[in-house]
């Protein structure tokens, strides 16, 4: 039986260093890094700082993360960035949520596999819980907020946020991260790592000829710290993820998840909330779930907490943000995907 578990981790470690770490979490890092190095921290506090307007921070956070197609882990070192570049709390987290629970290529495949009804609800289910997140957030972290506001190093300013030659570095990073998943939809993995690499090599071929020796030395130290203290727990979660998919009886989780009751939205948001969803894969795993009877509701909790939790993306939370904001975090996104599948199932499907 432990021979079993063990296997059962290492397969799902394996499968996940193989399809996701080249193509999704190596850009990430880097992103991650140029964003600590290169983006003006003073225009970042500006517009997503902790003094600046909350609607138009969680605005932006959250029309931005549509856009970017990255899973629940993949996006912490893209957020953590924008957080240590003066960011506020809030939108931070609000670009962990959105981005792998609500990015515009997972709504389309949702759509194109369980119905544009169900797409069309998962975002504005993913764009109403972000701003209530953010709000439960601004309340509960308003006098950590402010300290770290006063310890800044001047007043914000509404300069240029990126040199010309930065926002094209960032733009062909952000198009290394993004592209294999865009282009490549079906098809071999090789396919992907095809695209991967030659916008790596691109990203590199520019960045030798734009940056100094010092600034490129820089950007690999800030990319380094985020490998440090992330790459591993993700590694570690992913294997306890293997281990736990072994144990749950699968005719068990399908009965207790028919219908729309509040007992079955619980049940798929705990679900989501401990496995690991590369992003568009929770699609395919519902649908088949939905033809073994699964309700509609039950159904978009899982779509709303599978990509945006994890068990490693928790692990990765508490270890860059602190165990506090972690907990508030998944436990606000717990119960709100609770709410959303209950509400969805009786009210709207």
């Amino acid at each position: 039986m432990i021979a079993k578990l063990v296997t059962a981790g290492i397969e799902s470690l394996w499968d996940y260093i193989a399809l996701h770490t080249v193509t999704c979490l190596i850009p990430a890092f880097f992103l991650a890094g140029a964003m600590v190095s290169f983006v003006s921290k003073e225009v970042i506090i500006h517009y997503l700082g902790i003094a600046a307007k909350k609607i138009q921070s969680f605005a932006l956070a959250a029309g931005g993360s549509f856009f970017i197609a990255a899973c629940s882990c993949t996006v912490i070192p893209v957020a953590s960035g924008l957080y240590y570049r003066g960011s506020g709390v809030v939108p931070a987290f609000i670009l962990l949520w959105v981005a792998p629970a609500a990015n515009i290529l997972a709504l389309v495949y949702t759509g194109a596999i369980l119905g544009y009804d169900m797409a069309g609800v998962r975002l504005l289910a993913a764009l109403l819980m972000a701003f209530i997140v953010g709000t439960v957030l601004t309340v509960v972290f308003a006098k950590e907020e402010r300290q770290r506001d006063a310890q800044g190093d001047g007043t914000p300013t509404t300069g240029k946020l990126l040199a010309l030659e930065d926002i094209v570095l960032l733009g062909l990073i952000v198009a290394t991260l993004l592209a294999p998943n865009y282009l490549i939809q079906k098809g071999p993995y090789w396919q992907k790592l095809l695209v991967w690499g030659l916008g790596t090599v691109i990203t590199i071929g520019y960045a030798l000829t734009v940056k100094t020796r010092e600034a490129l030395t820089q950007w690999l130290k800030e990319t380094w710290w985020f490998v440090r203290i992330i790459f591993p727990l993700l590694l570690m979660g992913v294997f306890i993820v293997g281990v736990i998919g072994a144990i749950l009886p699968e005719p068990l989780i399908k009965k207790w998840l028919g219908g729309s009751s509040l007992s079955a939205s619980f049940f798929a948001t705990l679900i989501g909330a401990i496995s690991y969803f590369a992003t568009m894969t929770e699609a395919p795993f519902v649908d088949t779930l939905m033809k073994h009877g699964m309700g509609k509701g039950p159904a978009l909790a899982l779509l709303l907490t599978g990509p945006g939790l994890s068990l490693p993306n928790m692990l990765a939370i508490i270890r860059v943000f602190g165990f506090k904001k972690a907990l508030v975090y998944t436990m606000t996104l717990i119960v709100l995907g609770t709410i959303a599948g209950f509400v969805a199932g009786n009210f709207i499907f």
